[in-house]
């Protein structure tokens, strides 16, 4: 990796991804999430305040070790143990059935392969345990899906591969989970082509 995006940007992410708007998000998705947990795009742990004594144990996915690092005083505040496991959320090092829940906040979006990734959360799931998400994407207006596709290419290349028009509804479909509860909407205070929002719970079945 070079210096940009393993130094950079995971200085800028913990950055732009901490505002106030972000946090309040960041805990109604947390909010629920007990047990054996399973982030996928963990980053620098900013969600690892919004997760309650709840949780027994978080098994984090992350590749970037600045981002690792970057997360270490919020580890260390976790009430519970924080264990990254590995980099790659297309191929977890976890066996079958061995969490109650998962976890994945703007994340799908850079994933290579998404649909895989979402295949191995579900396997990872216990019967009936939940992931708990918020993304960004594809949005419903033509004219925003447009600038999307425009925009596509330079922000793959300055935001980490992060695709901007994926859809995370079908991505969760085709990787096996049901999606029980969805809320969409434009974030507010940001461009809209970067600010149209999914955030649920996907049950695996």
């Amino acid at each position: 990796m070079g210096v940009y995006s393993e130094q950079v940007l995971p200085r800028l992410t913990d950055l732009v991804m901490n505002t106030a708007r972000l946090r309040a998000i960041r805990a109604r998705v947390c909010t629920g999430l007990v047990g054996e947990v399973v982030e996928v795009g963990f980053g620098s742990g900013l969600n690892l305040p919004h997760l309650t004594a709840a949780v027994t144990r978080l098994r984090a996915v992350e590749p970037s070790m600045t981002a690792v690092q970057l997360a270490g005083p919020r580890i260390a505040a976790a009430p519970f143990a924080v264990e990254v496991v590995g980099p790659d959320g297309g191929r977890l090092p976890l066996p079958d059935g061995s969490a109650d829940a998962a976890l994945c906040t703007w994340t799908l979006c850079t994933v290579p392969d998404p649909v895989a990734a979402v295949g191995e959360i579900r396997r990872v799931l216990r019967p009936g345990g939940r992931l708990h998400f918020v993304e960004h994407g594809q949005a419903p207006d033509a004219r925003v899906r447009r600038l999307q596709r425009w925009f596509r290419g330079a922000h793959r290349r300055v935001a980490g591969g992060c695709v901007l028009d994926r859809n995370p509804p079908e991505i969760l479909r085709r990787g096996g989970l049901n999606v029980t509860h969805l809320d969409t909407y434009y974030l507010a205070g940001v461009p809209k082509p970067w600010a149209w929002t999914y955030e649920g719970v996907a049950t695996a079945h």
